[in-house]
């Protein structure tokens, strides 16, 4: 029987023989950055996760950021939100992808820097997706989209 003859090559674990796939192992690695920076502002993260050319595109921002810009941004969205709440609501993975989709809200009880606004105030709950890319277990590229509309309505920017 072909099955008798192989032997165990995955780690053991809770579940007797559990090995993750590579896009397991991507969409666990994201989850772990995803959590750890924008869920609570921890910027040692991105060296930790991610590769020295690691690279952040968004609509919201003017030109993509390299991992210092990155940690900027990530310090002045914990700095405008303090209380910000982020969740995970779903996680894909396929290949070298990972596709988290999010919601966030928060107090903006601080200045947004980049948007060169004095705190507001206001409560704002709003969502997006955001894709990783990993290459050998780092992550090399975030690419996200936010709802920034709704957003800015729910920070009085627009009417």
């Amino acid at each position: 029987m072909f099955a008798a003859k192989l032997l165990p090559v995955q780690r053991r674990t809770a579940y007797q023989w559990f090995c993750p796939t590579p896009a397991e192992r991507n969409k666990q690695i994201a989850q772990q950055f995803c959590d750890a920076t924008w869920g609570r502002g921890r910027l040692a993260a991105v060296d930790q996760f991610t590769s020295p050319d690691f690279i952040v595109d968004y609509p919201i921002l003017p030109a993509p950021l390299d991992r210092d810009g990155f940690k900027s941004w990530v310090r002045d969205v914990h700095t405008a939100l303090p209380d910000l709440q982020f969740t995970m609501t779903d996680v894909m993975g396929e290949g070298d992808k990972v596709i988290i989709a999010w919601t966030a809200e928060g107090t903006n009880t601080g200045p947004i820097s980049f948007l060169n606004l004095e705190a507001t105030g206001r409560s704002v709950r709003f969502s997006g997706m955001i894709i990783y890319r990993l290459v050998n277990g780092r992550i090399v590229e975030e690419r996200g989209e936010e709802d920034a509309l709704g957003l800015f309505k729910q920070l009085g920017l627009l009417g």
